[in-house]
């Protein structure tokens, strides 16, 4: 008898889903606790397909069946279910076999699966999502291989298993179909589970977004509160579904607040409701919650505060408000919310705390923070840029930055992806979705609470021992605009979203003042861009000539970019005129629109209404963007916008191709040179990377590695119980264990006393260094515990003698001889596992000077050689390696195939899990690798690998 109680039970088989319509449901596996859920279950499934599940009419399960269908041991026989509301709406179970396809214990690896979907359900992914599973605990317990029997006209389960990916084979027998699915994933089964997440949680942000109905929950009686600002919010914006308030207090004379139907519950409304904000006090929300849940409400905007921020009893009621959600199959924004914005002309939903909506626009915002929130919606209002949606989901215990860059990356309306976050959930598939997202269209994120060193309130997390640095770098490899403060999200923003990409970093500067030309030209080389000679127009330079030279610049083949930059010139009669920008705002825009597509950018000090007026246009265009695809342009009436994946560097957002009105193009305006050049400079960075992204190189194929015997070598060492904790190897076991996969480690012999130490020379030859391996003295070369070039033994002797009496004696200091390599640069090669994040592969030059500086580069396993010549060149200490002030190029391509074999090392044997090769002498032909630490632990689970579930709680 297993009940969710016993210690046999198999918790962490348990996991909520997102369907394919976007509502959720929960997976585990199934107790003896089940029987009238299943007897209830059987009663709902309709005749046809209990025929299909049976091969015959069976129009009720006996007591026999019931207790079969609800006793299994876990590992011969394991029955999942998945469930709403607490009640079946699915199960899936499979029996081990042998090779007759009759019941058998373990060894044997072969099991029969077989499901039944709620006829109400089917269509929703169910019967998918519950392979992902069943085959995923399949494979923990052995089984490689499943079996199934189904009959010819049920094509939408031949459908569920043809379509997921694994290698199979089909045969018909005995008027039914055969199938044999082999477990073991390949590149085509995550493909599709990850093209199924993706359009699940695409599906679970649409329905969040585009309601066709939102209740207020907890509008209150009189003017004021949070639940009624919402509401008006809701109407003064002009949503265009229907609206209801929801208040328990309301008595029965009371039938509408605002001009809306106001109803004391939800189940009293009496029809749909797709979205609900629940503006309601913590201690009432659980109520308010079940009300929503039992009257299928879709999804929920919390509001309410004292959750996980508050502490841990605040915890545990945020862990509570998830899992009641999900138990209806809703998707949860918040607690702690301020709420979520829609600007489509089709939906126009303000449901949030935001008094002024923003226009509409092309920029989708994520933030975690309602103050960064409302601070971000300022600054985008008072500068004229548009929003397609708004999230800020607070302590976002449910739907996270994962969820809406899915929706986003296929959302027509967003074009550049702004995100406030102050934690990453899930870093490995955030860098993922990124990737992909910034692919199509730029990802800007700034990041919050990076130096705290805590996680911020209300926010769970995976513990991760990667520091901020390198999930950082991380990041920007997968193309994510990474900036330093809100103030340059919202500068890079509205570049990327007004303005093409730079073909190149060369930058024609402009303007009537030299002084300020001359700052924006020191700004693009710190920047590192290439800003050709400023052109001075002089003070006295009407709006014609800044036309003119900015149409002139456009058009030279000899830049990638303009950066205008004006003060308040000197008027007819000698007066200066700073009050009226439209004037200039006109002329820019004509410049613009006339000429080749190229980015531009206004630094302007003290203009009045120049900003604004370069916006206005923008504006009025921007104003009611779709939420759905263009409808096809007809004939004669000009082609399309081009969408950020149809277009490249030199061609603009929105801009149909070939022709007008490229004048509505938005031109953003700086206070300040350094702001906009290094809004430029981070688009410069994007269009390069998006033109290389194409190409992402290739994996390191070497015909010397022993990938079999290094497997052998590894289980050998992790031995038939290993520590979980992990081992590390000694020094003879990981030079064999490198040495398998072509990487050569120069022995080390130990000398504990001057004889062994002229003993190891005579094996190594002369001449050899002698250094110490003491922990407290390994970088601190300035006390000289090492000595080099020792050509014999009297200089080796005295060597020993003056390493003793100046440091310590030798059971301190560990000496070790070693033969002397030829000089090079001195570099540091890691790579290392974290369960967040991955596997990673560091490099940098040794000493104290790059630790110091945090000088290290950081790829994601498995590295291409375009990841490893970017390592080599993105330290700031490169040069060193490249003939800095005239010193011989070490040899690069050498130290690029070493990172590329440790990288295949990793990513072939998980259990590897960290290497640290130290250091690595680079010459100008070849290298030598003189320290080498390797290691070992059980492979660490891979989650990104397993079936699909949202983060539990």
């Amino acid at each position: 008898m297993t009940t969710a109680s016993d210690p046999a039970y198999p918790a962490h088989w348990e996991a909520d889903v997102v369907l394919r319509d976007g509502g959720t449901a929960r997976i585990r596996p199934i107790t003896t606790e089940d029987a009238e859920r299943l007897v209830s279950f059987y009663e709902l499934v309709s005749d046809e397909s209990k025929y299909y599940r049976f091969f015959a009419p069976y129009p009720r399960l006996s007591a026999k069946d019931v207790h079969r269908f609800t006793h299994h041991d876990y590992v011969d026989r394991v029955g999942l279910a998945a469930t709403v509301g607490g009640e079946f709406i699915a199960t899936v179970r499979y029996d081990r076999i042998n090779a007759q396809g009759r019941p058998a214990p373990a060894p044997a690896d072969e099991a029969e699966v077989a499901f039944l979907v709620q006829d109400a359900h089917q269509g929703r992914g169910v019967a998918s999502t519950l392979l992902e599973h069943i085959a995923a605990v399949a494979r923990e317990r052995g089984i490689r291989r499943f079996a199934a029997e189904v009959l010819p006209a049920n094509s939408k389960m031949i459908k569920v298993f043809t379509d997921a990916g694994y290698q199979q084979k089909r045969s018909f027998e005995d008027g039914s179909v055969h199938l044999t699915l082999d477990l073991e994933p390949t590149a085509e089964s995550l493909a599709v589970q990850r093209a199924r997440e993706h359009r699940a949680e695409a599906r679970s942000v649409q329905r969040l977004l585009a309601p066709g109905s939102v209740a207020v929950v907890g509008t209150g009686r009189a003017p004021g509160g949070v639940g009624r600002t919402v509401l008006r919010n809701l109407l003064d914006a002009g949503f265009t579904g229907r609206t209801y308030a929801v208040n328990k207090a309301l008595g029965p004379e009371q039938r509408e607040l605002d001009g809306v139907p106001a109803f004391p519950s939800v189940a009293a409304i009496g029809e749909p409701v797709d979205l609900a904000i629940v503006a309601v006090p913590a201690e009432r929300v659980p109520e308010a919650v079940a009300d929503c849940g039992e009257h299928g409400v879709q999804s929920l905007v919390v509001l309410a505060a004292d959750y996980a921020e508050s502490g841990p009893d605040g915890r545990e009621r945020q862990r509570a408000l998830v899992r009641q959600a999900r138990s209806y199959g809703m998707r949860l924004i918040g607690p702690n919310a301020f709420g979520i914005i829609n600007t489509a002309a089709g939906v126009r939903l303000n449901a949030s705390l935001a008094p002024e909506p923003p226009a509409a626009g092309r920029i989708g915002l994520f933030t975690q923070s309602g103050a960064i929130g409302i601070a971000l919606l300022s600054g985008l209002y008072r500068r004229g840029a548009g929003l397609s949606t708004f999230i800020s989901s607070g302590n976002r215990a449910d739907l996270s930055g994962n969820d809406f860059l899915q929706y986003w990356y296929e959302d027509p309306a967003t074009d550049v992806v702004l995100l406030y976050l102050e934690s990453i959930g899930n870093p490995r598939k955030f860098t993922r979705l990124a990737r992909r997202t910034a692919a199509a269209k730029p990802v800007v994120v700034v990041k919050g609470a990076r130096h705290s060193g805590t996680t911020p309130p209300g926010h769970a997390v995976p513990v991760t021992r990667v520091p901020d640095a390198t999930v950082s770098a991380l990041l920007r490899q997968a193309g994510v605009i990474l900036v330093g403060t809100v103030t340059e999200l919202v500068d890079a923003g509205l570049l990327l979203a007004g303005q093409p990409l730079p073909a190149g970093p060369r930058v024609a500067i402009l303007g009537n003042s030299e002084s300020l030309g001359l700052l924006t030209y020191d700004a693009c080389l710190t920047e590192g861009l290439r800003p050709l000679r400023p052109l001075d127009l002089t003070t006295g330079a009407t709006p014609a000539d800044f036309r003119a030279a900015l149409a002139a610049a456009l058009a030279d083949d000899a830049c990638d970019a303009v950066v205008v930059t004006a003060i308040p010139w000197v008027g007819e009669n000698g007066a200066m005129e700073s009050g009226d920008g439209q004037v200039l705002a006109d002329a820019l825009r004509e410049a613009a629109a006339t000429a080749p597509a190229k980015p531009v950018a206004v630094v302007h000090v003290e203009i009045g209404g120049l900003a604004e007026a370069l916006s206005a246009a923008a504006r009025t265009v921007n104003r009611g963007a779709p939420t759905s695809p263009p409808d096809p342009v007809p004939a004669g009436e000009g082609p399309a916008p081009l969408t950020y994946e149809e277009r490249g560097p030199g061609q603009s957002l929105g801009t149909p191709v070939g022709g007008p009105p490229r004048e509505a193009r938005r031109i953003p305006a700086y206070p300040a040179a350094e702001r906009a050049v290094r809004a430029l400079a981070e688009a410069v960075r994007y269009a390069r990377w998006r033109r290389e992204a194409a190409d992402p190189g290739k994996v390191g194929e070497y015909d010397d590695i022993d990938e079999p015997g290094a497997a052998a070598l590894v289980d050998r060492l992790l031995g038939p119980a290993p520590d979980p904790r992990g081992t590390t190897l000694a020094a003879q076991d990981a030079e064999e264990l490198l040495g398998r996969y072509g990487i050569p480690v120069r022995p080390t012999l130990p000398a504990p006393d001057p004889d062994r130490a002229v003993e190891a020379a005579r094996r190594l030859g002369y001449p050899v260094a002698l250094k110490t391996t003491a922990p407290h003295l390994r970088h601190r070369p300035d006390l000289g515990g090492v000595r080099l070039d020792l050509a014999d033994e009297h200089q080796l002797a005295r060597a020993y003698a003056e390493l003793t009496a100046t440091l310590g004696k030798p059971e301190e200091l560990k000496p070790v001889v070693q033969a002397m390599v030829p000089r090079g640069v001195d570099t540091v090669v890691r790579a290392s596992i974290d369960s967040a994040v991955g596997a990673v592969l560091s490099f940098g030059l040794a000493g104290a000077a790059s630790e110091l500086l945090g000088d290290t580069s950081h790829r994601l396993i498995p590295a291409t050689d375009r990841d490893a010549a970017e390592l080599l060149r993105s330290i700031r200490t490169a040069p060193l390696l490249f003939g800095w002030r005239g010193s011989a190029p070490v040899d690069t391509a050498a130290l690029e195939e070493l990172l590329l074999r440790v990288s295949r090392l990793v990513d072939d044997h998980p259990e590897v899990v960290a290497v640290g090769l130290e250091p690595v002498i680079v010459a100008q032909h070849g290298l030598s690798v003189l320290g080498a630490s390797v290691r070992l632990a059980p492979a660490p689970p891979r989650t990104d690998l397993g079936p699909r579930r949202l983060p539990s709680y």
